[in-house]
């Protein structure tokens, strides 16, 4: 038995189509303040991991875990930037969107995690982008005016399993 999905109406479509690219926007936008700011050099990601391990309300566990993450900082600094940037060029273009929408909502909860109890930091600022990441995931937002609409619908590529594919 094959299940279809509904067809979606205009503005379902639109809110969908805006998600994803907002979503996109907030990544570009996060990673070029990181740049700027230098928070991707080894030094000061670390320095910055370490303020959040020892200010904020994190289980210990997922502290410990932070304090390996800035003890390897020469490379997670660099996996962080790399992470960032293709989180936000595949939602803005839409292409694996079920999969990048779901790692990236997965990467969203780790960092609200990780800024759990910190000083200036909101509790909600990224509750919401995660759960918008979920949504584009479940919701297959790069079908909508998204690579994924171009690429999927041809052979070989149709074939590919539904939940790898916008």
């Amino acid at each position: 038995m094959s299940v279809t999905a509904a067809p979606r109406s205009g503005s379902v479509q639109l809110v969908l189509l805006v998600l994803r690219i907002m979503l996109g926007i907030l990544f570009l936008s996060v990673w070029g303040a990181n740049l700027h700011k230098g928070l991707y050099s080894p030094d000061a990601y670390a320095a910055l991991i370490h303020f959040y391990a020892e200010q904020g309300d994190a289980p210990g566990i997922w502290k410990d875990i932070m304090r390996l993450v800035a003890d390897q900082a020469a490379v997670f600094s660099k996996l962080q930037l790399l992470t960032e940037l293709l989180f936000g060029v595949a939602l803005v273009l839409g292409v694996a969107t079920r999969l990048v929408g779901f790692s990236a909502g997965i990467f969203l909860s780790t960092l609200w995690l990780s800024e759990v109890g910190v000083p200036s930091e909101w509790i909600w600022s990224l509750v919401f982008p995660a759960l918008v990441a979920f949504a584009v995931s479940l919701l297959s937002a790069g079908r909508v005016l998204g690579a994924d609409a171009l690429l999927l619908d041809r052979p070989p590529l149709d074939r590919l399993p539904r939940w790898a594919t916008g």
